[in-house]
């Protein structure tokens, strides 16, 4: 008989560490307060983001790249801060810190502004890491120190010749926002938390996807948003959540443009999330976490198969 690899890819002491600190992730939530939820992670619809490719069940709809649209359905029909540990798919990703299926942490509080969160998820990581310290950087001023570039000033040209300086780049065309994603991920990303949680702030506004625009201190409008790095990986993506119904469907107007622009299948508008914001989202900040990367980082672990039992690579 052929011989056939059935051992889980991670150890039982990474597994053990795994449910610990899920544990402690739950009792953090209940002794807050945040009630913990399930929604469905197989819908009639999916993200409209052009940069994020569902897998597509046929004759049964679209798995989830995160829970969030279902979530804010619980939020704006009264359900008060919440939680899920959820898993969700995303096709096309798969390597040392990707696989298509993963679990992502997800919560939403009520009545938080973006410094609060922050200061919430920096509890949350610290669950799961120990007492390591945070710092915060302006989006803005890692270009300006690393790259001597004014990420929300400068033209597109000057964005394109600076990307061409630090990275083999196959193409020669691209929008602004392709640049300044490839310059962060390739330039900037890597050395961001190397001994601290290091988040970052103010996004441009064309990146804002469902956080409010806010103006920062020098007058220039940016995305009330945030990421969180740490030894390079990007761990966490969080908003302060956008209210305004009319104007999110209008961004979802401009991703289906642009997904039509780079030949990707239409996707449909998910009307019932858009019916819950006309309802009215109470104010709130919300995130997402990916907590497999968390629990490798917590382990010492250099890529998910370390923390995941039977990863896409061991099926």
């Amino acid at each position: 008989m052929p011989q056939v690899s059935w051992q889980p890819s991670a150890s039982f002491a990474n597994l053990r560490r795994r449910a610990q600190i899920l544990a402690r992730l739950r009792a953090h939530f209940a002794a807050g307060q945040v009630l913990e939820v399930e929604t469905p992670q197989l819908c009639l619809t999916t993200v409209s983001d052009p940069h994020l490719n569902s897998l597509y069940v046929p004759a049964a709809g679209y798995l989830q790249t995160s829970p969030e649209y279902a979530m804010k359905r619980l939020l704006a029909a009264g359900s008060g801060s919440i939680y899920q540990i959820a898993k969700v798919f995303r096709a096309d990703e798969e390597g040392r810190w990707h696989n298509p299926e993963f679990t992502l942490l997800e919560w939403y509080r009520l009545g938080f502004s973006l410094d609060e969160l922050i200061d919430d998820v920096a509890a949350v990581a610290r669950l799961a890491l120990g007492e390591v310290d945070s710092v915060r950087h302006r989006y803005r001023d890692l270009f300006r120190r690393h790259l001597d570039l004014d990420p929300l000033s400068c033209n597109i040209s000057e964005l394109a010749a600076v990307a061409r300086r630090h990275i083999d780049i196959a193409f020669d065309d691209a929008d602004r926002d392709t640049w300044l994603e490839l310059l962060m991920s390739h330039v900037i990303e890597p050395r961001l938390g190397n001994d601290a949680l290091c988040f970052v702030v103010d996004y441009p506004p064309s990146q804002a996807a469902l956080a409010r625009l806010r103006v920062d201190a020098e007058g220039q409008q940016v995305a009330a948003r945030f990421e969180l790095y740490y030894r390079g990986v990007e761990l966490a993506n969080g908003y302060h959540e956008l209210l305004d119904a009319g104007e999110q469907r209008r961004r979802f107007a401009a991703d289906l443009r642009e997904r039509e622009a780079l030949g990707l299948p239409a996707i449909a508008l998910d009307e019932k999330l858009l019916a819950a914001l006309e309802h009215g989202l109470p104010d709130c900040s919300g995130v997402a976490l990916g907590f497999d990367r968390l629990v490798m980082l917590a382990v010492g672990g250099d890529a998910l198969d370390e923390v995941m039992a039977f990863p896409g690579s061991n099926r």
